[in-house]
């Protein structure tokens, strides 16, 4: 029988060119962008924090059209309604029937703006898309295209008149990304594009060999000392005693959930997946272990007045709980096979 899986050649030359496409319009922001792609393959959602003007609606869009997949946009505001997510049914005066109108979260990759200035009615009404891919209108289902992410960005300048997405929502994010502003160089080359000739992106992919690569990312091996260490470092965010992380309790009020760990290892894979490989390192759990606990340790009052963010308690946890060996490649290779 003809064996159609995609070869590792054949996925790091569909990442490049994807990569590629989206470069020839965005302006550095790799750790973002990597993110971005590390979340669609692992089929996760993505909380994006950073300040207006820094290419987050624009990175999403070309990628859309790189995978010729379909991009919705919605500006949350403090008087949106569900009906405006997710649709609503008409009524026809001439037919005398309802009809159901589909609201934008039907769509490949969705962009949810400013989404902590929504209620929380309408929080809620994503909360059943992120997690279901479904939507229930008038008693009727119906599901969202695959494959399927949301972006939600918020803004850490401007806080009055916002909602704080209630922790149950913040937990079904797969990973919370801080987007920072561009180095001298790279916003030279940012004036320059936009200010010069518009740069053509070319479809390179289609939404059925994402879907494909999706598949192919949950095959990635993953050894069990490393689903070891990614329990052992949520752990360590709920009985911190148990780890040598003295008077570490007292600046978090509640650690990190079990989603914690199932969207670190796949992260881990989807990370692995982009770099080639089809085993996990320790560097793949390792390099996204910020992104996908700081958004999930709730910090107490008195972190908050000693100075502490989440990252840096991260940081302390991964300093007491040690990754383990980089196993041979060799080995690695066997055992994955």
């Amino acid at each position: 029988m003809e064996n159609l899986e995609p070869s590792n050649d054949e996925v790091a030359t569909l990442m490049e060119r994807i990569l590629y496409e989206v470069k020839k319009v965005v302006v550095g922001q790799d750790n973002f962008l990597e993110r971005v792609l590390v979340a669609m393959l692992a089929q996760g959602h993505l909380l994006v924090e950073g300040v207006p003007g820094l290419a987050k609606t624009l990175t999403v869009k070309t990628l859309a059209r790189t995978i010729r997949g379909t991009f919705k946009r919605i500006q949350f505001t403090p008087d949106l309604v569900p009906a405006d997510l997710v649709g609503t049914r008409i009524y026809n005066q001439k037919t005398g029937d309802f009809a159901t109108s589909l609201g934008p979260v039907f769509t490949h990759l969705l962009l949810a703006d400013e989404i902590n200035r929504a209620p929380a009615k309408v929080q809620s009404a994503l909360l059943e898309v992120m997690q279901e891919y479904q939507v229930t209108i008038a008693g009727e289902t119906h599901l969202v295209p695959q494959p399927f992410l949301v972006m939600a960005t918020q803004n850490p300048i401007e806080t009055e008149g916002t909602y704080p997405l209630p922790e149950a929502q913040v937990d079904r994010f797969m990973m919370k990304v801080l987007v920072g502003y561009p180095t001298e160089e790279e916003e030279f080359v940012i004036v320059q594009r936009v200010t010069g000739e518009p740069v053509d992106v070319t479809p390179v992919a289609t939404t059925e060999q994402l879907a494909d690569l999706q598949r192919e990312c949950r095959r990635v091996y993953v050894d069990p000392n490393l689903i070891s260490y990614a329990v052992k470092l949520v752990a360590a965010t709920r009985d911190p005693e148990r780890f040598g992380l003295k008077n570490f309790a007292r600046y978090l009020t509640f650690g990190a959930s079990p989603r914690a760990t199932i969207h670190m290892i796949e992260g881990a894979k989807a990370l692995a997946f982009l770099r080639g490989r089809r085993y996990v390192l320790p560097e793949d759990v390792t390099d996204i272990v910020p992104d996908v606990m700081r958004h999930r340790l709730v910090l107490s009052y008195e972190a908050l007045a000693d100075g502490q963010s989440a990252d840096m308690l991260i940081l302390k946890v991964m300093q007491h709980v040690r990754a383990p060996d980089k196993p041979l490649e060799t080995h690695v290779r066997v055992a994955s096979a």
